[in-house]
Parts: C-alpha cells; sequence; structure tokens
C-alpha cells in the first residue's frame, strides 16, 4: 500500500490586511480585502493552518478590525507588535517566529508563506527563514520589491498551486 504523504504548507501571516482597514474604503482597498476573504476562506475550508502578525498594538488593531470580527475569527491566532514575546519590530524576524511557534504543531520555518505589503515585512520574513508573496502598495518603488519570493498586484492574482496549496476551485 503506497503511503502518499503531503507537506501542509503554514499561511502565517497577512500583515497587510491590518494596515489596509485603516485607509479609506476606496474600491482599491474593498477589492483587496475582497480578494483576502475569498483566499481566507478558501484555505480554511481545505485546512491550512493561518495566522496573522501585525504590529498594531491590541488597542490600535481592536479599533481597525471591530467590525470584521468574524473574518479575524477564520485565524488559529493573531500575534500583536505588543506581545511580550516579540522583542523587536522589523524588520528583525521576531513577530513571524512567534507566530509560527504557537502553531501545534509549530512547523519548521521553511513551510511559512507570509503576505506583506511593506519591504521591512518581506526582510522580517525572510530573515525568519519563511517564503514571502508581496503584494506592495502602487506607489512602492518597484525596486523595494525585489528580495520577496513572489511579487503580485493583487492576492487576486495569487495561485495557491504554486506553493504547494490547494488551487482554487
Amino acid at each position: 500500500m503506497e503511503h502518499l504523504y503531503t507537506e501542509r504548507l503554514y499561511s502565517v501571516v497577512f500583515q497587510e490586511i491590518c494596515d489596509r482597514y485603516g485607509k479609506k474604503y476606496s474600491w482599491d482597498v474593498k477589492s483587496l480585502v475582497m480578494g483576502k476573504k475569498r483566499l481566507i476562506r478558501h484555505l480554511r475550508r481545505h485546512g491550512v493552518p493561518l495566522a496573522v502578525a501585525t504590529s498594531s498594538s491590541r488597542a490600535s488593531f481592536d479599533m481597525k478590525t471591530g467590525r470584521h470580527q468574524a473574518f479575524f475569527g477564520l485565524f488559529d491566532h493573531i500575534v500583536l507588535g505588543d506581545d511580550p514575546e516579540v522583542n523587536n519590530g522589523k524588520p528583525h524576524p521576531d513577530i513571524f517566529l512567534v507566530c509560527a511557534k504557537r502553531f501545534s504543531p509549530a512547523p519548521p520555518t521553511h513551510q511559512c508563506l507570509v503576505f506583506e505589503d511593506a519591504p521591512n515585512g518581506v526582510d522580517a520574513a525572510l530573515a525568519a527563514g519563511m517564503q514571502v508573496v508581496m503584494v506592495p502598495d502602487r506607489n512602492l518603488q518597484r525596486h523595494l520589491t525585489s528580495k520577496a519570493t513572489l511579487v503580485l498586484d493583487s492576492l487576486q492574482d495569487f495561485q495557491p498551486e504554486l506553493f504547494g496549496l490547494p488551487r482554487y476551485e
């Protein structure tokens, strides 16, 4: 009998979700949020472990996400910038390492996939030994995106199967 083993890829961080909620809810932001909700629900349906790591403090996070509690309830856990285990902010890897460690079982960092919008976050994810998909602000200079594993104009362009995740139905 053949035993098939598929590694689970942990999608650890959606940092830009939290940051973008603070912006005006324009069509651009609405499309970003819709893309994230589609992706998060897809990964959750397929049992992919998910978490949020954000530099925001508890008070700031609660204020930004108060109307979206059902959506943030889809994540296994949330690590905030004022967490006592996060000693150094980005570009240090602390927040991502703490976030990964809180999964049960904790995955090897190379199996973690981070979604980021900021160069500091990309540096932090890479320093943690993780892969990183960058969805930069359109105004960000392109040379600041060169370190990411993959750069997308929109999260709606993300193809999960490129990272061993279940493809969209």
